[in-house]
């Protein structure tokens, strides 16, 4: 199967003519680009600078689904509310993305009982500290063989999260991007060490399988898979482990609400350290993974 063609929509300056780049919107700078966009309010996260939005088909970007956009300016929520219907413009680069120029279209009630998708949008608290032993993972490759880290022991691992057609580039595209800056920056380090690795975990099995995951990691390493490996948990570790180490992932409406947590592992197996969101930079990822792969084995 290959990779939907909306996710490999390559990022360039353009305008959609659909409401968008009228005279109260800046102009693009090179390497942006915009699209008009409507949807429907779920959620105000608590960080005041995001707002989850059920948005319709966002053409030549993404399907429709639920994402946590990140407001350019948040006085513009100040007049909306939950269940509000809204246009709104999304400029999006290679690395980042925010949507402004939001118009309130309406209001329509949700159907049935809502979902609380905020609560996977934000932070959550691990009951797995630093220090910890990490509990197995189970997984299923790229290559569709089953693995768990255990198989890893004597290495550091840097682990993240994420699900292949997430679009906005500064959610599971950074993680990958970061993974793949770290990795080459280790690699051409003198005397740096050598026993470490990658592990880029998708939580949607489902749509994830092995030839989605292998086609997918040729975006980001190229042919080189030298200790980076693509893998697809089941569903029963966000049941029963996913919040042990602050994972929270909500299902809706065929897509997944998120946060994003990057764990690294030392040789024994331990956590070394937890990164939260998408703000920490690959050398500081490097630092944690060089230190982790130092710890002495028993």
């Amino acid at each position: 199967m290959s990779v939907p063609q909306w996710f490999l929509v390559p990022v360039a300056v353009m305008a959609l003519t659909a409401g968008c780049g009228g005279p109260e919107n800046p102009p693009l700078r090179a390497g942006e680009t915009e699209y008009a966009a409507t949807g429907v309010i779920r959620e105000f996260p608590v960080d005041g600078r995001t707002v989850v939005i059920r948005h319709d088909e966002i053409l030549g970007y993404m399907p429709r689904m639920t994402m946590t956009f990140t407001v350019r300016d948040p006085q513009e929520l100040r007049s909306l509310a939950v269940g509000d219907s809204v246009a709104f413009r999304l400029v999006a680069t290679e690395n980042d993305h925010w949507i402004d120029s939001l118009q309130r279209l309406g209001s329509r009630p949700e159907a049935g009982p809502a979902s609380h998708p905020g609560d996977a949008t934000r932070a959550s608290e691990a009951t797995l500290m630093a220090g910890d032993l990490l509990p197995s993972i189970t997984f299923t490759d790229e290559a569709g063989l089953p693995g768990d880290l255990s198989r890893y022991r004597g290495h550091a691992i840097a682990i993240t999260f994420l699900f292949t057609r997430c679009p906005l580039p500064d959610f599971c595209p950074r993680m990958s991007k970061h993974f793949a800056r770290t990795r080459t920056g280790l690699k051409g380090q003198p005397g740096a060490p050598t026993n470490w690795m990658f592990l880029s975990l998708s939580f949607d099995p489902d749509a994830d399988r092995p030839e989605v995951l292998a086609a997918y990691a040729k975006q980001y390493r190229g042919t080189d898979a030298d200790r980076w490996l693509f893998a697809s948990v089941p569903k029963a570790f966000l049941e029963s482990f996913s919040t042990r180490i602050g994972l929270q992932v909500v299902p809706d409406q065929g897509t997944f609400l998120h946060n994003l947590r990057t764990l690294v592992i030392d040789t024994r197996g331990r956590i070394h350290h937890q990164f939260d969101g998408n703000e920490w930079t690959p050398e500081q990822l490097a630092t944690a993974l060089e230190a982790a792969a130092r710890v002495p084995v028993p």
